[in-house]
């Protein structure tokens, strides 16, 4: 049977990357649960590691499981391939230790998840790698101002953990691609259902495959996408890993490996540091990638109702959602953001931390959890929880205040999540006016 030469998304999700090889046929991906692999002879266990025969080794390395669920999400990111690691952390730190080294610099978006931050302000600087942040997430201006000589990756989220804010991914790469230095970009919260950054300038794209990409709040892992384009070897003297440093065959990695030369340092990297997901993670979320779109659709469509109910509630002081036509960012989601913009979002509550504490306490059908991309909805606090080691000042700075609240949208019926939160902002009004009282 003959195979249209373009197909949907949708069809991706569920043939892409599949083994046609494999002799029994399945129809599932199958859970390659070993350690490691039989090698045929003595030969084959040496071209295996001198990588001169493909095949499998050890899991460590690769597994036909973690393979399959690689080629799929490099196919529906429009990459030129992928490696599937143990967690979204995992995925941003295997990009940038492969990339940089002691006295390097690193320029991101004041927008990122928390964790992300704290990873490159703190840990990474431990090893003498230095990040600064950009002042404003689009400012294209600042981007550029905050580049150096010694800068080597742009970092920045499509759409920005917690507030849904909307990176201008082609104004950044550009900008990036005119110093010679490669745009990272963490996808997670938009999905590549909604928006590929690959097909707009970035060159390397990660996820928190835990979140939508699984779909189900049941396993843990990270991917990494390499767009392939990116020129190493014009750039030599920045990543001399990748194109000057010479291994024993006398070949460089751009030399060995062409366009895939950066994923496979990554795999490299990953694999001396270990964040190995088990092939069982990598089949559930290969089960969950397959319902990533109506998923995803449905998800962003309640999201937006549920903004555009909550902006027009009197307990609401305001609602961060660039689908919404107040948003600053709406001119940006109509060109990025098509097909919805996302099923994160952010509420602010009169009344600040004592009404939020009510309104989270008081809702019945979301729930209390730090996680995302859940076929639940779900409720966080970010001031007292994500951001929890940050000040009032930075908090401000960053626009998260004490009345803050992030919401992830489910699948749930939007008619009832509307009514859990009605319900539960006349709780929080009633706790905002018990605090004026001076009662609480």
């Amino acid at each position: 049977m003959t195979r249209p030469a373009v197909l949907g998304f949708a069809t991706r999700q569920l043939h892409a990357g599949a083994d046609s090889a494999d002799p029994h046929r399945p129809r599932a991906t199958p859970i390659h649960l070993s350690a490691g692999f039989v090698f045929d002879d003595f030969d084959e266990a040496h071209a295996r590691f001198a990588g001169s025969a493909d095949g499998f080794s050890y899991t460590r390395v690769s597994n036909p499981t973690n393979a399959a669920a690689e080629r799929r999400i490099a196919d529906l990111e429009s990459g030129a391939g992928a490696l599937l690691v143990g967690s979204g952390q995992a995925a941003v730190a295997v990009t940038l230790l492969s990339l940089v080294s002691a006295g390097d610099h690193i320029l991101a978006s004041p927008s990122i998840y928390e964790g992300t931050r704290e990873l490159l302000r703190d840990d990474l600087s431990r090893l003498g790698v230095h990040t600064s942040f950009v002042s404003e997430l689009n400012n294209l201006a600042a981007w550029e101002a905050g580049i150096r000589a010694e800068t080597r990756a742009l970092f920045a989220e499509s759409i920005a953990n917690p507030k849904n804010e909307l990176l201008d991914i082609a104004g950044v790469a550009a900008i990036a691609h005119g110093h010679g230095i490669p745009l990272i970009v963490d996808n997670t919260l938009a999905t590549p259902y909604l928006l590929r950054p690959i097909e707009h300038g970035a060159d390397v794209v990660v996820h928190s495959a835990s979140k939508f990409l699984a779909g189900h709040g049941t396993v843990l892992g990270g991917v990494i996408v390499d767009g392939g384009r990116f020129p190493w070897d014009a750039q030599a003297t920045r990543y001399p890993q990748l194109a000057v440093d010479r291994g024993a065959d006398g070949l460089t990695r751009v030399e060995r490996s062409g366009a895939g030369a950066f994923l496979e340092q990554a795999r490299h990297v990953a694999m001396r540091y270990g964040p190995t997901p088990s092939p069982f993670n990598a089949f559930l979320i290969l089960q969950g990638i397959e319902t990533l779109s109506p998923r995803v659709q449905r998800q962003s469509a309640t999201a937006l109702r549920l903004a555009q109910w909550l902006e027009s509630h009197p307990a609401v002081a305001s609602v961060d959602y660039c689908g919404l036509s107040s948003s600053p960012q709406r001119r940006l989601a109509e060109h990025y953001l098509p097909r919805g913009h996302g099923a994160v979002l952010s509420v602010t509550v009169h009344g600040g931390r004592d009404a939020a504490r009510a309104f989270t306490d008081a809702l019945g059908l979301f729930t209390r959890m730090t996680h995302l991309g859940d076929t639940r909805s779900l409720v966080l606090h970010p001031a007292s929880t994500t951001h929890v080691l940050r000040g009032e000042t930075e908090l401000a700075a960053a626009g998260i205040g004490q009345g803050l609240l992030r919401l992830s949208i489910g699948l749930e019926d939007p008619e009832d999540l509307i009514a859990d939160l009605d319900q539960a902002l006349t709780v929080a009004s009633e706790a905002e006016i018990l605090t004026r009282a001076g009662v609480r």
